[in-house]
């Protein structure tokens, strides 16, 4: 017998089969939910960056109204545009009828914008973690799924050898072979699967300091305008 992955697959047996087809679906899954993350993550990333420069000028001069109307999402709006978006919304509903605002009515609005950026916030990153518990699961069970082929592997070995009645390396080397190879996939499986997590996990860690700064911009911006230190152009004029 040659040990090829052609001759150890048809010397399989049914359980050892079974491990390797449970790995390779392991394998797709964890292929197939890195990619729709990856590309999902870039095209939110891009979104929030063009939103970005787009609202911050409009921020920047106090006009809410615009950046309320850039916010809203008819068009992809990436995840900061969501954070900053349900924060226009939350001032627009609490906004005081005159600046600049005092006591109680400026802290309650204050305090509204900053539940609602922080609500959302939570939302964008569990939303950008979608997917991320079956790349942990594969990357820390896979190993153990091909050691359990191996155990089985090994005991069918020594199961065939009490058979025949005779024993020597020769007699189990290729059970063992076979057996040895399910740990080989899992280890192929579970490594690129771990290494898929940590660089996702990061990115998301990345994003989530980005929402971050963007909200605490954004609350010095509703402050400065509850102080009256902030308006439109149109106000101003008026």
């Amino acid at each position: 017998m040659q040990f090829t992955l052609i001759e150890l697959w048809g010397h399989m047996g049914l359980f050892a089969r079974l491990v390797v087809m449970v790995l390779a679906f392991m394998s797709v899954s964890t292929l197939v939910v890195f990619c729709e993350r990856l590309v999902v993550s870039l095209k939110s990333r891009a979104a929030s960056r063009e939103f970005a420069e787009k609202v911050g000028p409009l921020l920047a001069r106090g006009d809410f109204e615009d950046a309320r109307t850039a916010a809203r999402p008819k068009d992809e709006i990436g995840y900061l545009g969501r954070v900053i978006g349900a924060g226009l919304a939350a001032y627009a509903s609490s906004a005081p009828s005159r600046l600049p605002a005092h006591g109680h009515e400026r802290d309650g609005v204050f305090e509204s914008v900053s539940r609602a950026l922080e609500r959302q916030a939570q939302r964008e990153v569990l939303s950008l973690k979608r997917g991320y518990g079956l790349l942990a699961t594969v990357g820390s069970t896979a190993p153990f799924v091909g050691l359990l082929g191996t155990v089985m592997g090994i005991v069918t070995a020594f199961q065939q050898m009490a058979a025949a009645g005779s024993g020597g390396l020769g007699t189990v080397s290729a059970g063992i072979a076979e057996a040895l190879v399910t740990t080989a996939f899992g280890l192929l499986v579970a490594i690129p699967a771990v290494m898929a997590y940590n660089y996702l996990q990061g990115w998301v860690d990345a994003r989530a300091i980005d929402i971050s700064e963007s909200s605490n911009e954004f609350l010095d911006i509703v402050a400065r305008r509850l102080d009256g230190r902030l308006a439109p152009a149109s106000e101003e004029a008026a």
